[in-house]
């Protein structure tokens, strides 16, 4: 998995590059006083030191728990012969996390980078001239197939390699044996496939869901706006259970080792609560009305809803919903639309509180 290692660096130097570039199109532009950045009149009565402190604390608790719930369920449930991969209740809860990832990019990801690079305390050029959002949200999905793609065909090269030598030795016995195990390792290397492009799947989603996350955690550890953090915490505690049932079944299919399995779980139950942590250390010198803040916070949303979007749609129901299980089963595949709609219902009924 080297060369794909690879590639997920090359991506996070691009996102990164991308990001400190549009920055400093901020810091360079002349800005004028815009009084929509300054405080609302309610900004005292939601604005309360003591509590804003204790609800963070809640928040960093509830979402770390809500997260290990949902990502480890799928992988405490593995020795359970009805919840695994190949029966169909399995199939029939990862569409409804799907559903939950596909509305998180587009009813939650998308509209707060639409805001944040829309914002009146950017200046109107260039920000107001170009529809950066999209822009960047195209070329994440992009960026995300070329990873997919160029992961897939170094693996296959190396399968057809394989096989090759397979015919090759074929071609020198006409053993019926050895035809029977020639079979027999094909068989395996398309196992062996289907394997890997469930790994690549689960390392790139969870890439886009902690980028989302940091940022969301960053933004709530910030706030000053009680009003705002209270309606958050529930919403963000479905968010994440469900979001992390989706994650967790694609870890279970990816067939990882523990250790690899468990840092993949670690990773996203705490990403969110860090990012609060960073958020409060950093109250003080950090305005989430800033230039700076507002680009940054707002390329890093395009670039996970382009990503959580493509894997989604692609990925995640494109893959299970063409396939020969759903494909050959009409009930299940109806079972499955309803499971999908309902979690993306539910998502997008979150939209008014987060």
């Amino acid at each position: 998995m080297a060369s794909t290692h690879q590639i997920y660096k090359l991506m996070i130097i691009a996102i990164l590059f991308l990001s400190f570039t549009l920055t400093s199109l901020a810091e360079n532009a002349e800005l004028a006083s815009v009084p929509q950045c300054i405080s609302g009149p309610h900004a005292s009565f939601c604005s309360n030191s003591k509590e804003l402190t204790k609800l963070k604390i809640i928040a960093i608790f509830s979402i770390l728990v809500a997260s290990i719930i949902g990502v480890s369920l799928p992988l405490f449930t593995q020795g359970v012969p009805a919840l695994g991969p190949d029966r169909d209740i399995f199939v029939i809860v990862k569409a409804l996390a799907s559903g939950v990832i596909l509305a998180t990019g587009y009813m939650h990801v998308l509209p707060d980078s639409f805001y944040d690079l829309n914002s009146p305390c950017l200046p109107r050029n260039p920000w107001k001239k170009f529809p950066f959002t999209t822009f960047i949200a195209m070329l994440s999905a992009l960026m995300t197939l070329m990873v997919d793609s160029y992961a897939m065909s170094w693996h296959k090269k190396r399968m057809l390699k394989s096989q090759a030598n397979i015919v090759e030795t074929l071609e020198n016995g006409s053993n019926e044996l050895e035809k029977e195990n020639g079979v027999i390792v094909a068989d395996r290397e398309d196992a062996k496939s289907q394997l890997i492009r469930h790994q690549v799947i689960a390392q790139v989603l969870e890439l886009g869901i902690i980028v989302h996350f940091v940022v969301i955690g960053l933004a709530m550890g910030a706030s000053d706006n009680k009003c705002t953090i209270r309606s958050l915490i529930a919403a963000l505690c479905f968010h994440q259970l469900f979001e992390g049932m989706g994650l967790g079944g694609c870890i279970l299919q990816a067939q990882y080792g523990k250790k690899t399995s468990w840092t993949m779980v670690v990773f996203f139950s705490v990403t969110t609560p860090l990012g609060i942590v960073l958020g409060m250390l950093l109250q003080t010198v950090y305005s989430p009305t800033s230039p700076t803040a507002l680009i940054v916070v707002g390329v890093l949303n395009a670039c996970s809803a382009g990503l959580l979007n493509y894997m989604a749609l692609v990925n995640l129901l494109g893959a299970d919903f063409l396939g020969p299980k759903l494909q050959g089963n009409m009930k299940l595949q109806t079972m499955a639309y309803v499971a999908v709609f309902l979690g993306a219902g539910g998502m997008s009924l979150m939209a008014k509180w987060a």
